[in-house]
């Protein structure tokens, strides 16, 4: 059972929370050490004061929820042990957050189960829309920057093609936006989406996309916006692997990429026109952006998603043209992003960067959001409150290899379909559950709600299912960023194996057995698997795979504690992404 609302704030009131810059609190009434965590003065106000909110990730959930970060998040060589690659006690003494705080468990999965029931769940739109308006009150002009993976996630969002996020970040109060998730709603919804919906309303900017005939830009490169007196340039970068990562038909007609030298010409473009404040809406995932704030010049901060690391700090990197700030918000709407700038005469003077947990018990939800979540999700309620079972265990997705959700995906997919081996995919999203929860329609397809989530059954060789192993493997440890396509590794179910992130391409997965038995090259399995790219899935009368794990369920009524299949990691020794 969480705290109630006053219990949180006697804890942030008494100095649980010394290490959350809220000392000078601990012999206040409770009501007023609860506002402190809020309380974040801008620089300043009037012309030159510049101040930017951003959310990213969010994937559909409007609801409060409950999200576990990762025990494992690997850097591997020059990437080791640099943000975001720490995690744990590592990731809490780097940002200077003292453990057993209410921030210590937003940013960390340390004592999870104990934290979550304490302080109750993080995030939900109409508690975000609290914060944002607390924020844009005192930071007159600032906007409201997402970052994308905001229409896809949740079984509302499925159900409504997008729409109801549309009217929720509209409501919110959103900007500018950039996307990743958005484009498996298809091209022709998310062009209606952004010609019609938004339209007056939100800058939709992605200075990477681009039509594949004639290499003419789909969207707006970037917005320039004016803020006290200052030109402000808000620059657009989607997902760059999203043909690869998502099924290639549903944007077919576009091309993607990372696009330094297009990214370099815009910002040009932008400065030639005025701007005094180059930002940079970027859906790479924190590495590339890191890579990306080295080469590029003129951009002065990167607010960054896609990989879901909720990175207390903003990182500088320096390039040949002076530092660019690099920051990256979360995800599942438990963040919000506030960065701050006094420029003088056409130059940063002064920054700022805060990045807010959003806790359901401490803020109030906003009446007009919550009015317009309750409309939206009435026609589905009694189908998104259905149980299905109880799950005796903590379930969650995040991390590099595995996370018990997906284990439990594994194994129904492996029972349900007779398969010896099943994978799943390496998504990051997805909310968790504490142990005796109830598993209801609505916590399932917050693991599985895509576009194209059809079971499948396909027939491997163990060569096969090595080169699979190893192409996800070098996607997600390849040493060089920019060959880094997403998401975290495929989990296994049925097979073991080693895994040496810092070899070399091909040689990483190694002792692949199955059943205590080395896997042959040669011989043929069976393997279960969901969420394929290839175009041929959509029309070969699959299941789609919560149809699969909804009588899985439904005949187990209660799920035992899923262990999770990790591999035997070699070479990670001290690393300190690992706990």
């Amino acid at each position: 059972m969480s705290l109630s609302r006053r219990e949180f704030l006697h804890v942030l009131a008494t100095g649980a929370a010394a290490g959350m810059g809220l000392a000078r609190w601990a012999d206040a009434d409770a009501a007023t050490a609860g506002e402190a965590l809020y309380e974040l003065p801008p620089l300043g106000r009037g012309p030159g004061f510049v101040s930017l909110l951003h959310f990213t990730d969010c994937h559909a959930q409007l609801k409060p929820i409950r999200f576990r970060e990762p025990s494992v998040n690997l850097g591997i060589a020059d990437m080791r042990g640099r943000l975001p690659h720490l995690v744990g006690e590592q990731l809490l003494k780097a940002a200077g957050i003292a453990p057993g705080t209410p921030q210590a468990h937003a940013f960390s999965y340390l004592d999870f189960e104990q934290a979550a029931r304490r302080y109750g769940r993080v995030g939900g739109f109409a508690h975000l829309a609290t914060l944002v308006q607390r924020m844009k009150a005192s930071r007159p002009g600032a906007l409201l920057l997402d970052g994308g993976d905001t229409w896809q996630g949740s079984a509302t969002a499925l159900w409504t093609n997008g729409q109801d996020m549309v009217d929720a970040c509209k409501a919110l109060g959103v900007d500018v936006m950039t996307g990743h998730w958005e484009f498996t709603l298809g091209m022709k919804r998310v062009r209606e989406i952004v010609d019609k919906d938004f339209a007056g309303r939100v800058d939709f900017v992605a200075q990477n996309v681009a039509t594949a005939d004639f290499g003419d830009p789909v969207f707006a490169p970037y917005v320039l916006r004016e803020i006290a007196g200052v030109p402000v340039a808000i620059v657009g970068q989607a997902f760059p692997y999203t043909p690869i990562a998502n099924p290639r038909y549903m944007v077919a007609d576009w091309t993607f990429g990372i696009q330094d030298e297009r990214m370099q010409k815009t910002v040009d473009a932008a400065r030639t026109k005025g701007a005094q404040l180059v930002v940079l809406l970027s859906h790479n995932g924190m590495d590339v952006d890191l890579k990306m704030a080295s080469r590029v010049r003129g951009i002065d901060a990167i607010l960054g998603g896609h990989t879901h690391d909720g990175v207390p700090l903003a990182v500088p990197v320096a390039n040949p043209g002076g530092t660019t700030l690099v920051t990256n918000a979360g995800s599942n709407g438990k963040f919000l992003g506030v960065i701050d700038f006094e420029v003088k005469g056409g130059r940063i003077a002064r920054w700022q960067y805060r990045l807010l947990p959003v806790f359901a018990e401490l803020l109030p939800p906003d009446p007009a959001m919550h009015a317009l979540i309750a409309r939206m999700r009435a026609p589905h309620e009694a189908r998104l409150a259905e149980q299905l079972a109880v799950s005796d265990g903590l379930l969650y997705r995040r991390g590099n290899f595995n996370g018990s959700w997906d284990q439990l995906i594994c194994d129904a997919l492996m029972e349900v379909q007779g398969a010896e081996i099943a994978f799943s995919p390496g998504f990051r999203w997805g909310t968790t559950l504490l142990p005796g929860d109830p598993i209801t329609r609505e916590l399932l397809m917050d693991q599985v709600a895509t576009t194209y989530s059809y079971a499948t059954v396909t027939e491997m060789s163990g060569a096969t299912i090595k080169t699979v192993l190893e192409d996800v493997c070098d996607n997600l440890f390849n040493p060089d960023p920019y060959y880094q396509q997403g998401g975290d590794m495929v989990r296994v179910g049925g097979l073991s194996y080693a895994c040496e992130p810092g070899a070399p391409m091909g040689r990483r997965i190694q002792d692949m057995r199955l059943g205590g038995k080395p896997i042959d090259a040669d011989r043929v399995y069976k393997v279960a698997g969901w969420a394929p790219v290839a175009e041929q899935a959509r029309d070969a009368g699959h299941r789609m795979v919560w149809d699969v794990l909804e009588s899985w369920l439904k005949a187990k009524g209660r799920v035992a504690p899923r262990q999770p299949n990790l591999p035997r990691l070699i070479g990670v020794d001290g690393n300190p992404g690992v706990a």
